[in-house]
């Protein structure tokens, strides 16, 4: 039993390793372009969801209307904040007339929070691109030009970035950055760019841009109103729809602090790890599963098999690290990836807390609730989502 346990820890290590190699080399990262190379200038319309964001809404919207791309607007949707961030983002505005505020209409029945704001503001928007980033992202001044020229050249019609995430405290550092390895050790970006199946589809919500045609060709936000993951489940309906899906790395052009502190960072995890697994026996599984390629290595150590398990330690290291160095993030970290597990068990079981006990956990005054009328992902590979989900349902 021991010996399968090892052998089949064995196999699943390299194949990440491998996954991870390969993305490592070949994923694309966000880049500088100048006006000059594109044919033309299409007008964007920015817009970001903002409920409760008075700490962070003034820096964003600065830099937001700091942007060099000349023809773009941004919209804000202030959803009901109780702390005055309409008022902040419209002061750190100056005045300037591209940017328009929204008051979010009252949550319907059925639909997430941040889904019916992005709708709402998709209702408004003249853009012939549609760019949906939330509040607690910090754009460079040339980011919005680069994600612009870059998503043009390769004619994507869902173009989705994965910002650089900011960690500061242990807490965010021992978990924010495991998105980088689910989405760099786990999913292959060949599979993503150029596989036709739902297995493969992913985005994140924190930066997604649409053609606006292919925008309202899978029925944008309302088709998923109910969806806790609906960036990934939108990717998959580009697939389905034979659209084209790429994506990049932010590459420090665009930036995020999801959170600040451990309370936030498990609350905001344990909002959507169930609903990306699918199911909790689902979630349960995959907690196992990342105690044997991670934690039982270190079993193996006081077992009489001293160098398959250090061999075994070393490639869960290198891998932990190889993400966070393509991430910009501290590689060091890396070697606390036992600990890393640890916590991500304690926000599994605070999810299933929620879960059993009241049906759905609390975000932002508000208990989401999972619907089952589309199905989430139901493979690991599919669970692309595990970190970045924490801004779901605003």
């Amino acid at each position: 039993m021991l010996a399968l346990l090892t052998i089949f820890v064995a196999i699943a290590l390299v194949m990440i390793g491998l996954i991870t190699l390969s993305n490592v080399l070949i994923f694309p990262r966000l880049q500088e372009h100048s006006v000059q190379s594109l044919s033309s200038l299409p007008r964007v319309t920015v817009m970001i969801p903002a409920r409760n964001e008075a700490r962070v809404i003034a820096n964003t919207i600065t830099r937001m209307l700091a942007q060099d791309y000349p023809n773009f607007s941004v919209i804000l949707l202030d959803d009901n904040s109780d702390d005055g961030t309409a008022t902040i983002a419209r002061q750190s505005s100056q005045g300037d007339t591209r940017l328009s505020i929204m008051n979010g209409q009252p949550l319907p029945d059925g639909w997430m929070g941040k889904n019916w704001a992005c709708h709402q503001m998709a209702q408004r928007a003249q853009g012939e691109i549609l760019v949906f980033t939330d509040a607690d992202t910090r754009w460079e001044p040339s980011a919005l030009r680069a994600i612009i020229a870059d998503s043009t050249a390769k004619h994507a019609d869902l173009y989705s970035i994965w910002p650089t995430q900011e960690t500061h405290t242990w807490a965010e550092r021992l978990c924010v950055p495991l998105m980088a390895m689910v989405v760099v050790g786990y999913l292959p970006i060949i599979g993503t760019h150029y596989v036709p199946l739902g297995a493969f589809g992913a985005a994140n919500g924190q930066c997604m841009v649409w053609r606006k045609r292919a925008y309202d060709k899978i029925g944008g936000h309302k088709a998923v109103h109910d969806n806790v993951l609906e960036d990934v489940t939108m990717a998959k309906m580009v697939k389905a729809q034979g659209l084209r899906l790429r994506m990049s790395d932010g590459a420090g052009l665009v930036n995020c602090r999801m959170y600040t502190d451990w309370q936030a960072v498990r609350d905001g995890y344990a909002k959507n790890i169930l609903a990306g697994y699918g199911s909790a026996p689902a979630l349960m599984a995959g907690t196992v599963f990342h105690w044997s390629i991670f934690l039982f290595p270190f079993v193996l150590l006081l077992t009489g098999e001293p160098l398959i398990a250090l061999l075994l330690i070393l490639l869960g290291i290198i891998i932990r690290a190889l993400t966070a160095v393509f991430t910009r993030q501290r590689a060091i970290d890396a070697i606390l990836m036992p600990l890393s597990v640890l916590l991500m068990t304690r926000i599994t079981m605070q999810a299933l807390y929620w879960h059993y006990r009241f049906g759905g956990p609390l975000w932002k005054g508000r208990r989401v609730v999972k619907h089952n009328k589309h199905k989430p992902p139901q493979t690991i590979t599919e669970v692309t989502d595990i970190a970045e989900g924490v801004h779901h349902g605003r």
